[in-house]
């Protein structure tokens, strides 16, 4: 009977396996995204143009995985109206990657489809495929200079 009591009390009794599902799936992607937000002590020095400015990375596999590429000569240029981009050499990993939210100016990401960085400069939205490496850690302001240049990206740390 006591059973039956807290069935027929609770207004959500129907709701319960709902709420009981959505509690493990927030419990296993949550972790996923804070690890992917943690910022780590691996700081990149970047370089094009006249510009000097660094990034820290979060602490991810696919960050990780950047990381060890390190040091990279590339070649920066724009994108639509809101991000540079340079093409890596190869792919990273995709492990521990998925949907994020707060997109913001200075992140920076790898789109995995393409196997480009993607330094953002101005709003955007995720889209699938997007994977959030880590922020610039000054302003965006050098990221405004238009046009195709060398660009090099080593380990500060």
């Amino acid at each position: 009977m006591a059973g039956r009591v807290l069935l027929r009390g609770s207004a959500g009794a129907h709701c319960a396996p709902r709420v009981l599902i959505g509690g493990a799936i927030t419990r296993a992607v949550l972790p996923r995204l804070v690890w992917a937000q943690k910022e780590t002590n691996m700081k990149m020095r970047i370089a094009f143009a006249d510009h000097v400015f660094t990034a820290t990375l979060y602490d991810s596999p696919p960050a990780r995985d950047l990381w060890s590429m390190l040091p990279l000569e590339l070649e920066i240029d724009n994108y639509a109206n809101n991000e540079k981009i340079a093409y890596l050499p190869r792919k990273l990993t995709e492990e521990g990657s998925g949907s994020f939210s707060n997109e913001a100016p200075g992140d920076l990401c790898c789109y995995a489809p393409w196997g480009n960085l993607a330094f953002f400069y101005a709003g955007y939205r995720y889209s699938a495929g997007l994977i959030r490496l880590g922020r610039l850690d000054g302003g965006v302001e050098p990221l405004l200079t238009r046009g195709k240049f060398p660009l090099r990206i080593e380990r500060l740390s």
